[in-house]
């Protein structure tokens, strides 16, 4: 393990961002799944150890223009039971119902959440079928640079386990989600051995608009059944603009199946998750139809 030579606990970006771009950092929000992985040995400590909790802005939701803009550093317990959330986007306060124990979700962060990539990452499903956003901020250049801030599909930012396109400069400093349109449904699933105190088997989120029996826009995305979660495109394809009656659903679920690329493991087999992914897409279609 690398000797951590500095702490630094920044109270401000622009003082976070300073250090970042001198390079060899380590970032900590919450500590959940980074102190575990370093004490595994599967994350080496970096000789600058940065700690975000402070940073002024990082923390809470807000009503940002056509999103809901969730800073990096809110928890996942602050996530469940924040009004704006609740309101506009319901099926993260669920998921994030299924996430760990409550002592997890009062220290663990949903920029934590993120960054860390894992595949079965339980709030990043209902984040990429709610068209979520990540926003990564930088200094230019020069040490006394101006802030740079850019966006990024969430859909967009994932490269493997464990792995982002957030480059080494970079803090992960909000996700946005655009406020829902009329008629906007969205569903999470997540099937693990407990309810939420174990990594997920699969996960599944289905969104769009219903109008007239069928979704619009639709979003299929499916956790733990690749090396990131991905967005399904093909499933979309089989529901967009399709009444939810029971072939279009059979053959969604059937394309869902197909779709994915799960491995063997120790929570399930391949052909187990494919499955699942076959039958509980089916469910969960079958109750946006009924409701």
């Amino acid at each position: 393990m690398t000797a951590i030579e500095r702490y630094a606990t920044p109270k401000n970006l622009d003082e976070a961002l300073g250090i970042l771009q001198h390079g060899d950092v380590t970032i900590l929000a919450g500590g959940t799944d980074l102190m575990p992985q370093t004490k595994a040995g599967r994350i080496a400590f970096k000789s600058t150890l940065m700690n975000i909790r402070e940073v002024a802005g990082l923390k809470g939701v807000t009503l940002d223009g056509d999103s809901v803009r969730i800073g990096a550093a809110t928890t996942i317990t602050e996530i469940l039971n924040d009004p704006l959330v609740k309101k506009y986007a319901p099926v993260l306060a669920e998921a994030c119902d299924h996430f760990a124990s409550d002592q997890i979700r009062n220290a663990g962060t949903i920029g934590g959440n993120i960054g860390n990539a894992s595949p079965a990452g339980d709030t990043l499903v209902p984040l990429i079928v709610l068209d979520a956003v990540v926003e990564l901020a930088s200094r230019d250049g020069a040490a006394n640079g101006s802030v740079a801030t850019r966006r990024m599909p969430l859909a967009e930012f994932f490269t493997g386990p464990g792995k982002t396109k957030r480059a080494a400069n970079e803090l992960l400093t909000a996700v946005r989600i655009p406020l829902p349109r009329p008629g906007h449904v969205a569903r999470f699933y997540k099937f693990g051995a407990r309810p939420a105190l174990d990594i997920s088997t699969i996960s599944i989120g289905i969104a769009g608009v219903k109008r007239d029996g069928a979704l619009t826009d639709t979003r299929v995305a499916f956790g733990a059944v690749a090396a990131t979660p991905v967005r399904a495109k093909q499933t979309e394809a089989a529901l967009e603009g399709r009444r939810l009656d029971g072939d279009t659903i059979e053959a969604a679920a059937n394309t869902a199946r197909d779709e994915v690329t799960p491995i063997d493991d120790v929570r399930a087999t391949a052909w187990y998750r494919k499955e699942l992914i076959h039958n509980m897409t089916k469910r969960m279609l079958d109750h946006v139809a009924e409701a």
